[in-house]
């Protein structure tokens, strides 16, 4: 998902954050260095687990709490970006980084199984070792060009998670225009709830605020909403949302690609990687059989695996659980952390997963979490204090 290098600055609690309706700034006010305003949290995160590593947690975990083996997520490989602006770097990990986890993994002794194999071991005795499965989320095209020559060199059997509408080229990527509108302008207006705002963001940590404002609006929206919003964001502030979309997926032939190769298997992110918790029942449990039913068609064979989008508590419902298991995949993934236990005590239609924030980039930290050891929830982020009034 790097800590900080010092305690020096504090952030002034709580930030100040103003919005006035029709044209009036986002103002935020904090002492010191500007920076990502979610670093804390990343930086205790980060300290938790050299924690956990060094007391002795991962052996004790390990005797307790281990499980059957773990699921690993992963979303975008791609070289380090620069700037000071970058929320999605909790997404990405460096063909480096993934090179030597894949070698760390084989050093502790864990069997890097498909994820047929790692349903299989779930429901099964444990056996002597544990199983790591690596997944990627969202088909983006740096998994071709940067990720899957590492993966190929290892031999080690990997999953892609697709969502249809984006190699169709008709999917939105809501967050990485939000992420390229805010990056580039330092005014920035849209309409929300029915009224025009208009924000000031001059500053790194400004821009952290808005987006940490402006995705979680966004995700709450229902998809018709959110689409209505994001492309008048994007055409007030001149970003081509089709084609940064386009431009930052896999296309068909580069998921034939993998999909010829027999250490890969391709599973579905539904049609459009909406939120399904936002959708009506009957309108998610369609997201999820057409994005398996396209798959099938592309591909000319069965589909038996799915993660639902975000994969997140707040992303999917009971409900979507058992579309999943209607639909009649094997499994269905989630980001909800965790290992998987043996003897059928996980539930293949809810799978946990280890979502690797990609910040973070200590081996110790892995070890920690692949071994079960749970963190204490961590605390919000301070949130804009908004007077819409």
């Amino acid at each position: 998902m790097t800590g900080r290098g010092d305690n020096e600055d504090t952030i002034t609690p709580p930030l100040l954050a103003k919005t006035w309706a029709r044209g009036i700034a986002f103002q935020v006010t904090l002492r010191g260095r500007a920076r990502d305003l979610s670093s804390d949290n990343r930086w205790l995160r980060s300290a938790r687990l050299e924690l956990a590593y060094f007391s002795g947690r991962t052996l004790l975990a390990s005797r307790t709490t281990r499980g059957a083996g773990a699921i690993l997520r992963f979303e975008r490989v791609r070289p380090r970006g620069k700037g000071a602006f970058r929320p999605l770097a909790r997404a990405e990990i460096t063909p480096a980084f993934l090179d030597r986890a894949i070698r760390a993994l084989k050093r502790w002794g864990y069997d890097i199984v498909s994820l047929d194999e790692a349903c299989d071991r779930a429901v099964r005795l444990a056996g002597s070792h544990r199983f790591a499965c690596l997944t990627f989320d969202g088909a983006w095209k740096d998994l071709i060009t940067h990720g899957y020559p590492v993966l190929a060199r290892h031999g080690v059997p990997f999953t892609v998670y697709v969502p249809t509408a984006f190699p169709d080229g008709l999917g939105e990527a809501w967050w990485l225009a939000l992420e390229a509108v805010i990056a580039r302008e330092t005014r920035i207006s849209l309409v929300i709830d029915h009224r025009e705002q208009r924000f000031n963001v001059s500053t790194p940590a400004e821009k952290y605020e808005l987006f940490a404002y402006l995705s979680r609006w966004l995700r709450k929206l229902p998809p018709a909403e959110l689409s209505v919003a994001i492309r008048d964001l994007c055409s007030r502030h001149s970003v081509d949302l089709a084609a940064l979309t386009r431009e930052a997926s896999m296309n068909w032939a580069d998921i034939a690609r993998l999909a010829s190769d027999p250490n890969v298997t391709i599973g579905s992110a539904t049609v459009h990687h909406h939120v399904l918790a936002n959708l009506k029942h009957a309108d998610a449990a369609r997201e999820i059989t057409m994005g398996q039913a396209v798959l099938e068609a592309a591909l000319h064979r069965p589909v038996r695996h799915m993660a639902f989008p975000f994969g997140d508590r707040d992303a999917f419902r009971r409900s979507d659980v058992v579309s999943a298991q209607q639909a009649g995949f094997i499994s269905a993934a989630s980001s909800i952390g965790g290992v998987v236990q043996a003897e059928g005590r996980t539930d293949l239609h809810a799978l946990p997963r280890i979502a690797w924030e990609g910040r973070i980039r200590s081996l110790r930290a892995l070890k920690v979490l692949m071994a079960g050891v749970t963190l204490p929830k961590a605390k919000a982020e301070p949130q804009a204090k908004l007077d819409l009034g």
